[in-house]
C-alpha cells in the first residue's frame, strides 16, 4: 500500500485525506494544533456558497482598498506598511484582472461539483454539523450595487448556478426576521450553511476510524527526497524528533503552504487575508425568534450570516491585508456587532464571541490544485474565502491526479 502524507488538518487537509483513503492509500496527516480545524476552519462564516464565487480581481476592489486605507472599520483594510510579499501579491492580483470572468465561472463550477460530495460524505459517515439547507439570500440597498449583482448573475448562470432575483417584499417573505430597506436581492435556494468546525472534526474522526493516522501538535521541520519518495521530519510538542518515509505528500497547510512550498522548491504565492467573525449566543426566547434561519450576504458590508442550530448565530466578514497577524481588533469586531443590531434589533448581542482567521489567498483567487516541481509533491491549498465551499471538489481532483501518477 502506497503511503501519502497530508500536511494540514483543516477542512482541506481532512477532505484530502478522506479522498486518498477512499482510493486505497495509507494516509498520515500532520497538524500543528491539538485538534483538526483549529485555524481558518474553526469559526468562519459557515456558508456553502456557490453564489459567492465571484473572484475579487477587479479595478473596483483596488480603488476600494485605496479609499478605505485610513478607515479602520472599513470592510476592506490594507496596512500600507511596505512588504515585498504583500505588494508582489497585489501586483499579481492586478495582473489577473483580465481573467476575472473566466476565473469566476470556473469557481462556480468547482463549488457546484463540491456540493454533492460534501453532503454525501456527511450522510455516509453519519455525523452532524448544524447544516441548514435553506438557501442564501444576497441583499442590496442601492440600485448600483444591485445592477452589479445582475451582471455577476450572468457569470454564475454560465457556471451552472440558479440564482434568482427577488424584490424587497420577497426578501421579507424569504427571511421575515430581517429589518431594513432594500432595493432588491438575489436568492440561491441550492446553497446551504453549517458549522465548518463540526464538519471537519466529524470527518477527521471518520478518517481515524478507517485507518488514517493523525499526528497533532506536530511541527514539520523538513521534507527531504529519498529513494524516489519523501521523508518528513517532524517534532512533537515535547520536542521529540521523528521521521517517516512516504511515496508522496500533499500540502494543505493554509497560509503556511507558502513556507512548505519553499521547502519543496515551489513558489506558492499565498497571502494571509484576515477575516473576522462573531458567534452570538441566542440564550433567550426573544433572540432565538428574532435571529434569521436563512443565510444572508450583505455585499456592501461584506458580511455573511449563518444560523448554527437553535442557539447560535454566526456573523462573519471583512478582509484585512496585514500579514501573518491573528490579533482580534475591537475596531474590526464592532461593525459586525452593529450590523446584527441594525438588521436584527431584537437579538441580544451581550454574548458575542469574536474570532479572527487568515484566509489563504492566491492572487488569481483560484485554489492551487496541482503537482509541484518534485515528483510526488502535490498541493491542495489557497482556497481563500471559499475553502469549505470548494474543498470537497478539489480533494477529489487531487486524489484523481495522485491515483493517475502513483497507483495505490
Amino acid at each position: 500500500m502506497k503511503r501519502i502524507a497530508v500536511i494540514g488538518a483543516g477542512v482541506t487537509g481532512v477532505t484530502t485525506a478522506y479522498a486518498l483513503l477512499n482510493r486505497g492509500y495509507a494516509v498520515t496527516v500532520y497538524d500543528q494544533n491539538r485538534y483538526a480545524a483549529m485555524d481558518t476552519s474553526f469559526a468562519n462564516g459557515g456558508q456553502l456558497s456557490a453564489s459567492n464565487a465571484e473572484v475579487w480581481n477587479q479595478w473596483s476592489t483596488v480603488f476600494k482598498g485605496l479609499k478605505y486605507m485610513t478607515q479602520r472599520s472599513a470592510p476592506l483594510l490594507v496596512n500600507p506598511k511596505p512588504s515585498w510579499h504583500k505588494y508582489s501579491w497585489m501586483a499579481e492580483f492586478v495582473a489577473n484582472i483580465p481573467h476575472y470572468r473566466a476565473n469566476t465561472v470556473e469557481t462556480v463550477r468547482l463549488a457546484i461539483a463540491a456540493r454533492e460530495h460534501l453532503h454525501a460524505t456527511a450522510a455516509k459517515e453519519g455525523f452532524a454539523f448544524d447544516v441548514e439547507e435553506r438557501g442564501i439570500l444576497h441583499v442590496y440597498k442601492t440600485k448600483a450595487d444591485y445592477d452589479h449583482a445582475t451582471t455577476v448573475n450572468a457569470l454564475l448562470a454560465e457556471g451552472g448556478l440558479d440564482r434568482r432575483p427577488v424584490t424587497p417584499s420577497e426578501i421579507k417573505t424569504i427571511e421575515p426576521a430581517v429589518h431594513g430597506d432594500f432595493y432588491g436581492g438575489f436568492f440561491t435556494a441550492s446553497d446551504a450553511t453549517g458549522d465548518i468546525h463540526l464538519y471537519s472534526r466529524g470527518l477527521s474522526e471518520a478518517c481515524q476510524r478507517k485507518g488514517v493516522t493523525f499526528h497533532y501538535s506536530s511541527d514539520v521541520t523538513k521534507i527531504a527526497q529519498k529513494d524516489g519518495g519523501h521523508t518528513v521530519h517532524w517534532k512533537d510538542n515535547k520536542g521529540a524528533a521523528f521521521d517517516e518515509a512516504f511515496d508522496a505528500l500533499v500540502v494543505c497547510a493554509g497560509v503556511n503552504s507558502r513556507k512548505f512550498g519553499r521547502m519543496l522548491g515551489d513558489r506558492v504565492n499565498i497571502y494571509p487575508v484576515k477575516g473576522y467573525s462573531i458567534t452570538v449566543r441566542l440564550d433567550d426566547d426573544t433572540s432565538r425568534a428574532a435571529a434569521p434561519w436563512v443565510s444572508l450576504l450583505d455585499d456592501k458590508a461584506k458580511v455573511v450570516t449563518s444560523r448554527l442550530g437553535a442557539d447560535r448565530l454566526r456573523i462573519a466578514g471583512t478582509a484585512e491585508f496585514n500579514g501573518y497577524n491573528w490579533d482580534i481588533r475591537d475596531d474590526r469586531v464592532r461593525p459586525l456587532v452593529r450590523w446584527v443590531e441594525d438588521y436584527f434589533p431584537d437579538v441580544v448581542t451581550e454574548h458575542a464571541v469574536p474570532w479572527a482567521g487568515l484566509r489563504p489567498m492566491m492572487p488569481n483567487m483560484l485554489p492551487k490544485v496541482d503537482a509541484g516541481r518534485r515528483t510526488g509533491v502535490y498541493y491542495n491549498t489557497g482556497h481563500g474565502h471559499l475553502g469549505w465551499t470548494l474543498s470537497a471538489a478539489t480533494a477529489e481532483i487531487i486524489g484523481d491526479r495522485i491515483k493517475a501518477d502513483i497507483p495505490a
